[in-house]
Order: structure tokens, then sequence, then C-alpha cells
């Protein structure tokens, strides 16, 4: 599993990221654009919530299995979340979690 784990962290950081990219050749680098675009309808809000909610409940969980003795710090994934996505995150941190 773990060399799965690493082939999803891959993909899950580059495929985001081709979608951004387009984004950015059409808007550029304009932050308050790209914040309002997640939620320019229904349809991309609800995904937008669902994936903010789904993070947010990842950051929760790996606090309170650092708080059980689990090695890994929580800050480091954190940061993959907000840079790259939960895409990337999760699967690095099951990756890190395999023995």
């Amino acid at each position: 599993m773990k060399k799965l784990y690493l082939i999803m962290a891959i993909l899950g950081a580059i495929i985001p990221y081709l979608f951004f990219f387009q984004f950015f050749q059409v808007e550029g680098i304009n932050l308050p654009v790209f914040v309002s675009s997640l939620f320019v309808n229904g349809a991309a809000g609800g995904f937008s919530a669902d994936l903010l909610f789904t993070s947010f409940v990842f950051w929760i969980f790996m606090y309170n299995q650092a708080s059980k003795g689990n090695s890994l710090k929580p800050p480091i994934f954190i940061l993959l979340n907000l840079s790259i996505g939960l895409s990337c995150a999760l699967p690095a941190y099951l990756y890190a979690r395999e023995k």
C-alpha cells in the first residue's frame, strides 16, 4: 500500500495544479478572484464546501492521532493541504504512516 499512497500523493499534487495553472493563465495570480470562483455557483460551492469541511476533519484527525503518540507532525500535512490540496496531503499522510 505504501507505494500506492506515494503514487496517489504525486498524482494528487499534479492533477489539481493542471486546473490551477489554467485558471492562473486566464486570471493571473489574483487570489480574491480565485476564492470567489470557488463559490461561483451551487455546484462549485458544494464541491468547495465539501473539500474545506473534509480538510478540517482531516486536520482534527491528524492532531488526535498525534495526541495518541503518533510521531507524524500535522503542520507538515496541513501545509501540503493548504498549498496543494487534500488530494496530495491525505495520501502523503497515509504514506508517511505506513511502516
